[in-house]
């Protein structure tokens, strides 16, 4: 019998998959290669369902013989490998985004006599539109928890924006860009303790509690469906820990940071003449493993914050710190510096990577911002975030505005200023 390779993702099952399936067993025993969260997460989002749900799925479809993991988004190394006398594929890679694997696809296939089959595409199905209704359903507090965990397994690099409110959320969640290696979105949010507060007109003190907090934080809960990391400053007393790792966990975020530093709240951004006053390792210590003993689900993740560097203590003394909180419990490290250069950001990264190789480091590369993700990523960074940024740009817009409409008592000059009140409602779930 001759064999057939088909390449999917298997997320989102309609009439047009079906299909193809079913030609694809006319033409002999079918074989599936159903594309891992990594090959997929790197040019699309993060798939709805696990590698195994989706596997699942496939395995009970009528005409699919066997499955077979598809570990790169260009179907060539699955070829190279089975060696298939068809491979099966839609019509619709000739213009789309595949049409160099296309051509690809035809000149390994006649390396051993294959043969491509395209298929009409399906009109009528549209998989984005299929996507964006299933995004507009919403998620589960449980769904979104795990997602921080699968993207870190899939992605080289996670990529999280800062959203203070349910509208800086929504951007978040929805602005997306395709470039020639694919699409590239935000992968989660940052609910910072510096942009909630100052967002309300607060100082950014630690004395504002959970419960004021969560206010906001629900408010972005509620319009998005991205895993959510939370900052939980410096976690207040164990006991105050334990009642925020659950209050988090019970509600669907997927992590919390933890700095160690204890007294009074005095922001990494503002210089000190002294040293910071920083928790001793038994002290932080003692507060991430009372929190990783409060969760319920192994979903939840406590990251440790080392302000090391930020107090003006050495590399050696961070990584010191960064070991003992891993030893203590913590699922990641964050490493935080003024330094423009970032290279005692590096050296961490290597020293840390040289002890613990799959660890998450989490960057936050605010002042050394000359670096791109990869390079970040090659220094040993799993999740990059983007602090304050939406916060900071939306400031000036306002103020311009606010200015413009003063100097010419009216509205007019600032037309181009401002985003049509049609197009931000269009971002609001149930408005259309």
């Amino acid at each position: 019998m001759k064999t057939v390779y088909l390449g999917i993702t298997g997320d989102i099952i309609h009439p047009g998959i079906i299909n193809i399936i079913n030609e694809g067993a006319k033409l002999g025993e079918l074989t599936v290669g159903l594309l891992t969260d990594s090959a997929i997460a790197t040019h699309k989002r993060l798939p709805y369902l696990t590698y195994e749900q989706r596997k699942n799925v496939i395995e009970n479809i009528k005409g699919v013989s066997h499955i077979v993991p598809q570990e790169d988004w260009n179907y060539v190394p699955n070829l190279k490998k089975y060696k298939p006398d068809y491979i099966i594929h839609g019509d619709d890679w000739q213009t789309n985004y595949l049409s160099k694997i296309r051509d690809e696809v035809f000149e390994v296939m006649k390396e051993w006599g294959g043969e491509v089959v395209e298929i009409p595409y399906t009109h009528g199905i549209n998989s984005t539109a299929l996507s964006a209704n299933a995004k507009s359903i919403g998620t589960t507090p449980d769904i979104r928890r795990a997602t921080l965990r699968r993207l870190l397994d899939a992605k080289p690099i996670v990529r999280i924006m800062e959203a203070h409110s349910g509208l800086s959320g929504l951007i978040v969640e929805n602005t997306e860009i395709m470039k020639e290696d694919g699409l590239h979105a935000f992968d989660g949010m940052w609910s910072s303790s510096l942009t909630d507060s100052t967002s309300k007109g607060k100082p950014d003190i630690e004395a504002v509690d959970l419960t004021t907090r969560m206010q906001s934080l629900t408010d972005i809960l509620e319009c998005t469906t991205k895993p959510i990391i939370f900052d939980g400053d410096t976690g207040g007393i164990p006991e105050h820990f334990v009642f925020t790792v659950r209050t988090l966990e019970r509600n669907g975020v997927s992590a919390v940071i933890i700095e160690d530093k204890k007294g009074l709240k005095k922001n990494s951004l503002f210089g000190t003449e002294a040293k910071q006053v920083l928790a001793t390792e038994e002290e932080f210590c003692e507060k991430i493993s009372a929190g990783k003993r409060a969760q319920v689900t192994k979903d939840f993740m406590i990251i440790a914050r080392i302000e090391e560097i930020i107090a003006g203590y050495t590399v050696d003394e961070a990584i010191k710190k960064a070991f003992a909180a891993v030893k203590a419990g913590a699922d990641g490290v964050m490493i935080h510096s003024k330094n423009k250069s970032g290279e005692d950001i590096k050296a961490f990264c290597q020293k840390f990577r040289a002890e613990y190789k799959s660890v998450p480091i989490v960057l936050v590369p605010t002042t050394y911002n000359q670096f791109t993700e990869k390079e970040l990523a090659a220094w040993g960074a799993n999740i990059v975030i983007y602090a304050n940024h939406m916060l900071r740009a939306s400031y000036p817009a306002m103020q311009k505005c606010a200015e413009e409409i003063l100097k010419a008592e009216r509205s007019l000059e600032v037309n181009d200023l401002c985003m049509p009140i049609k197009q931000i409602l269009e971002l609001i779930p149930g408005t259309k």
